[in-house]
């Protein structure tokens, strides 16, 4: 496993991380022994970047992650979770809620800090509360020692700069921005660079759209995203290997992020992961693919408020 430095944070995080949100069942029903084996696995291979939110599971991944880290001692993992969304439709950062939350979830993930405070989705709230209210009560978070650094998460790339331009952050998280389908993140490297921000990229299956099995009910890629990547996936296919496989490997080729998270409570998968990540690429193969994903383009969906939106 390589590691990269976290942005300015000075901490070191491994290229590949894990996403801890199927451990709140949100793409399908698991134990959680299963759950608790899979961090046990992911910590095994090198894996110290850990990602959650009480939006997963509505708490209940916070709740088996915390279990998995009983014992596991502090100092190994980098830790990071979030605030501000709480429901498929419950947004709250205000400052009363957030600092709240952080306290909330200290207790489910049996820890007294955590090492990444993220404001959650900042595309659905007002940028301008998260700029001059929810920012600063996550600071005070760090001054009392209950999170070391802060971080903004969220889908449309436009509401990142909007943010820093405005106040610092530590890092930011973007999800499905850079993947075989859709590498739009690679624009704002050199700005996040520049700002010295960690860049945190996550959903490199594009919540399993790049995947090989069915896809959730609330997944939002359209029939034409649908199509193409079956398309691509046949293709692998016949080539004796997966899409997966090749999305892991093209996600994890760029130097300039981080760490790119991968979210699964299957340790076959997380094995698999590790293991794709130190064979070689097959460039043909991808150049193939990303000409049959090419009619979706950098296309996405939108979400959050449509002030935010790209």
């Amino acid at each position: 496993m390589k590691y990269r430095h976290l942005g300015h944070t000075g901490i070191l995080v491994s290229e590949l991380g894990y996403g801890a949100s199927p451990l709140g069942g949100v793409f399908g029903e698991i134990s959680v022994t299963d759950g608790i084996q899979a961090v046990h696995t992911a910590l095994a291979l090198g894996i110290n970047f850990l990602d959650v939110s009480p939006y997963y599971g509505l708490t209940r991944a916070e709740t088996v992650l915390g279990k998995a880290l009983e014992g596991i001692p502090r100092d190994s993992y980098c830790l990071a979770t979030k605030v501000g969304r709480y429901g498929e439709d419950q947004f709250d950062f205000s400052a009363e809620r957030v600092t709240c939350s952080v306290e909330e979830s200290l207790r489910r993930l049996q820890t007294d800090h955590v090492d990444l405070i993220q404001c959650h989705d900042i595309e659905y709230g007002s940028l301008n509360q998260i700029v001059s209210e929810t920012i600063p009560a996550l600071q005070k978070i760090v001054e009392q020692g209950k999170a070391r650094f802060i971080g903004i998460t969220g889908l449309p790339l436009r509401i990142f700069p909007s943010v820093l331009d405005q106040i610092h952050v530590d890092s930011i998280l973007s999800y499905c921005r850079y993947t075989i389908m859709n590498n739009s993140l690679s624009e704002k490297i050199p700005y996040l660079k520049e700002k010295g921000v960690g860049i945190i990229a996550a959903a490199p299956l594009c919540m399993g759209l790049l995947g090989e099995g069915s896809l959730p009910d609330w997944h939002p890629a359209d029939e034409q995203m649908r199509k193409a990547c079956s398309q691509a996936a046949k293709l692998c296919k016949l080539r004796g290997t997966s899409l997966p496989q090749l999305a892991i490997q093209f996600a994890l080729s760029n130097s300039d992020i981080d760490t790119t998270i991968v979210g699964t409570a299957k340790v076959a998968e997380i094995k698999n992961c590790a293991a794709w990540i130190e064979e070689g690429m097959d460039t043909e193969l991808l150049a193939e693919v990303r000409k049959i994903l090419e009619p979706i383009g950098n296309r996405l969906w939108s979400s959050g408020r449509p002030e935010n939106n790209d």
